[in-house]
């Protein structure tokens, strides 16, 4: 499907989702939060991508927050920046996520970054979590998860006094995951994620979802029971037979089942 504010394609077994407005630091705005989780949602139902990528357009800005133009004049949904709509895509999405990072990952932005499976990053990158800066603020996603990877106390600081970070500095304290030069970002990306894309697909589904079941309960197990071993299961002599018992109208031989 056609985007506005964001290009897709795909290379092989691995997706590419570019943030497109870098003439206003690729900040998210409430179209693009709605292409970005259509997309993401796009590439959950197909059978051809393994990986997927995210990164930003140009080469000054991964993403630095987001717009609140257009928003109406409510409380309600139409008057939020759905910025949590993407989070929870890159959660349900049953394939591994990259961040490619190509410069600034600022406050949304940062957070995005913190929200995809791996990072990968340029040597002049920079992150920061601007919020309390600006007085907004991320007290889900933004602390949980930061918090998984860096520690609280470290976590804490950056929400707290919004220090600036280079890539190596992020890479460090475990923020991100890897560091590359500036020119080579695209190709070691594609080489991460075609050397993931050779992995099982169905046991990288089932371990993103034992990961996200830690902070999301309910719903994370249900994609390790539903989504994933119920697929399993359907095919299993046990499932043949007990279907088949129900549809017969019979009491299932329990001699087929169970060995």
């Amino acid at each position: 499907m056609p985007f506005e504010t964001i290009l897709y394609e795909e290379r092989g077994p691995v997706g590419w989702l570019t943030l497109n407005r870098p003439d206003d630091g690729n900040m998210f705005t409430v179209g693009m939060c709605h292409e970005i989780r259509d997309c993401i949602n796009d590439v959950r139902r197909e059978a051809r991508t393994r990986v997927l990528v995210i990164t930003g357009a140009g080469d000054r800005f991964f993403c630095i927050g987001g717009r609140k133009d257009g928003l109406e004049d409510t409380t309600l949904y139409a008057g939020m920046l759905p910025t949590l709509e993407i989070y929870e895509s890159i959660e349900r999405l049953q394939k591994p996520v990259i961040a490619s990072v190509n410069g600034f990952a600022v406050g949304g932005g940062q957070v995005l970054q913190v929200m995809c499976d791996l990072t990968i990053a340029k040597e002049s990158a920079v992150f920061r979590q601007v919020g309390p800066m600006m007085g907004s603020f991320d007290a889900g996603y933004g602390t949980w998860y930061l918090e998984d990877l860096v520690g609280k106390k470290k976590a804490k600081e950056l929400w707290f006094a919004n220090p600036k970070l280079s890539a190596q500095e992020a890479l460090a304290i475990g923020l991100i995951n890897k560091v590359v030069s500036d020119d080579s970002l695209a190709a070691e990306t594609h080489k991460l994620a075609l050397e993931i894309a050779e992995r099982g697909a169905f046991a990288l589904a089932s371990i993103k979802a034992a990961f996200t079941a830690r902070h999301t309960g309910v719903s994370g197990l249900a994609r390790v029971s539903h989504d994933l071993l119920l697929r399993l299961y359907l095919d299993t002599d046990e499932s043949h037979e007990l279907g088949e018992a129900f549809r017969g109208k019979r009491k299932p031989d329990p001699d087929k089942f169970g060995h």
